[in-house]
């Protein structure tokens, strides 16, 4: 939510510098509000503002909410570099350590590797400096784009 508010009215404050709104999937969209910075050196990196609704039981991100914010990330990463939608076929996390509401959670990934038909990728996820989660997925390419709304085209 590009107005600074959260789905339930939590505040969110303006992003790091360098840093802009994402438009996501529905299901990423009602996850964020999501964030994205490009580098001048063709990287990019990835936020969120950890809200209440983002935390589990006990206080700290839910493990489904950095799973999906890494799964994005990666298929970022794979569409940067093969210029195609792809699926995830696997996804392997490393849970280091933890974030709270009120920090800032950053992300970045690079592909390893591409094939014809897959792409591999590796990211991270952090609290300032603190990596908080290490993983990696192997995506299939879907060789078309997909346009906002779920539509492929060829």
């Amino acid at each position: 939510m590009a107005d600074g508010q959260g789905r339930r009215g939590e505040a969110v404050p303006p992003p790091p510098p360098g840093f802009e709104a994402s438009a996501r999937g529905p299901y990423s969209t009602h996850n964020g509000p999501l964030f994205h910075k490009l580098n001048g050196d063709g990287t990019f990196e990835h936020a969120f503002y950890v809200l209440g609704r983002h935390c589990n039981g006990m206080g700290i991100v839910h493990g489904g909410m950095l799973s999906t914010f890494l799964d994005g990330l990666l298929a970022r990463a794979v569409y940067t570099a093969a210029e195609t939608s792809s699926v995830t076929m696997h996804l392997s996390i490393d849970f280091l350590s933890m974030a709270r509401a009120g920090e800032w959670v950053f992300g970045d990934a690079r592909v390893t590797r591409k094939t014809k038909d897959i792409a591999f990728a590796e990211g991270r996820i952090r609290v300032g400096e603190r990596d908080i989660l290490r993983g990696s997925g192997v995506f299939k390419l879907l060789h078309r784009k997909i346009e906002p709304g779920g539509l492929a085209t060829p």
